[in-house]
């Protein structure tokens, strides 16, 4: 009778140990991510990460009790084709809605548009590829006059023309009322100050708020 209590007390104990464990996988399966995939404008490159525009964000999404997890992958530096050989690993993790920001240090390099183009039409591919469900937001770029009027024109429709052909939602201009004004970027005239940061973070809601509602 003793070993048999012990026996019964045992199988309660696992019992509790595997419903503890599910309700742990059931609570992380249930947790939605919006990664924020691109470069130091992403990072929030000079600011601290809470500052940067994704984690803005975040702080709109907990103001309005959504249940999102954001995720800054931003990376200073990065190009598309850098992107697209570290975007891989990112998509280990369940992602329910994927934020490509990047070109910008393409375009400020002269990179061959094509390479640019076929760059970010791979990582639209590898996002797909990986979970079809994921939804995928563009961000549109705009580079300075530096490299001639037809590559600067060339470049700023790269954009619109992926998202067009891949159906993704499009951020028209990440910059949009932030770029060329000292006021709002810091001293290299690039980064986005902490002000800065906020209307960008704005610009990506009314793209992003439909989505996560």
């Amino acid at each position: 009778m003793a070993c048999g209590g012990a026996n019964k007390e045992k199988k309660t104990l696992d019992e509790a140990e595997n419903s503890e464990v599910n309700n742990t996988i059931e609570s992380t399966d249930k947790i939605r991510r919006i990664l924020f995939f691109g470069n130091s404008l992403t990072a929030g490159m000079g600011l601290e990460p809470a500052m940067a525009f994704p984690g803005v964000i975040q702080g709109y999404l907990d103001s309005l009790q959504l249940n999102y997890t954001v995720i800054n992958a931003g990376l200073s530096g990065e190009t598309t084709a850098s992107g697209e050989n570290r975007v891989s690993w990112l998509l280990n993790q369940k992602i329910d809605i994927f934020v490509l920001e990047l070109g910008a240090n393409d375009g400020l390099r002269g990179i061959p548009l094509h390479e640019t183009r076929e760059n970010l039409q791979a990582i639209i591919d590898a996002v797909k590829a990986k979970n079809p469900d994921t939804l995928i937001i563009l961000a549109g770029m705009q580079i300075p006059p530096n490299m001639g009027p037809t590559y600067t024109a060339d470049f700023k429709r790269i954009f619109p023309e992926l998202a067009a052909k891949n159906n993704t939602s499009l951020i028209p201009f990440l910059l949009e009322d932030v770029a060329g004004n000292p006021d709002l970027n810091q001293e290299d005239g690039i980064h986005p100050t902490e002000e800065g940061q906020i209307i960008v973070a704005n610009n990506v809601w009314k793209i992003l708020e439909s989505l996560v509602r």
